[in-house]
């Protein structure tokens, strides 16, 4: 009697357990379609703000390289100190402008960046201390002359923009 009871159910058992498991494999695979759709939606959105935000970074490049920025901004007068304070605080004001933009983009990238800003600081400092320099306009003619024949720190860091922005899209267009 027990052994007739067991196979009746036993076939039961089995079609219940089946079923449940691919009843579980189904939510997990229709979860794991919602998450996939959310990503693109969310990769969608999100790519007018990074590709924005690679611009900016470009520009804050262009803006803090020594050369260019030493031929849009004049000394205000003969004193050298002075004229290397106002281009540190107009290389800083771009960096804190921008400094938001951090979140868009690989820490890598930032770090470069970064370094870029150190390095021209540094630069524009190393300029300034020269003895044989002696006046604002000399220290400006002297950081656009440093830079004639050799790329500046911002010219490698947007090297590492363009790498990356490349690499980004090619990312998102797979995806």
């Amino acid at each position: 009697m027990l052994l007739q009871i067991l196979s009746y159910c036993l076939p039961s058992v089995i079609v219940a357990v089946i079923a449940y498991l691919l009843f579980q494999q189904h939510f997990k695979n229709e979860d794991r379609t919602r998450q996939w759709l959310l990503q693109k939606d969310l990769r969608k959105e999100a790519l007018p703000l990074r590709l924005q935000a690679y611009e900016r970074l470009t520009l804050l490049l262009d803006r803090t390289s020594p050369q260019k920025l030493a031929l849009r901004i004049a000394p205000t007068s003969q004193d050298k100190m002075a004229y290397e304070l106002l281009l540190i605080e107009h290389i800083n004001a771009e960096y804190e402008h921008n400094i938001t933009q951090q979140i868009y983009v690989s820490g890598n990238l930032w770090n470069v960046i970064l370094i870029s800003k150190n390095t021209t600081l540094q630069i524009i400092h190393r300029i300034a201390t020269d003895e044989a320099i002696g006046d604002a306009q000399k220290l400006r003619e002297a950081i656009i002359a440093e830079f004639t024949d050799k790329p500046s720190p911002s010219t490698h860091a947007t090297a590492h923009v363009v790498s990356e922005v490349a690499n980004f899209i090619y990312i998102s267009e797979d995806n």
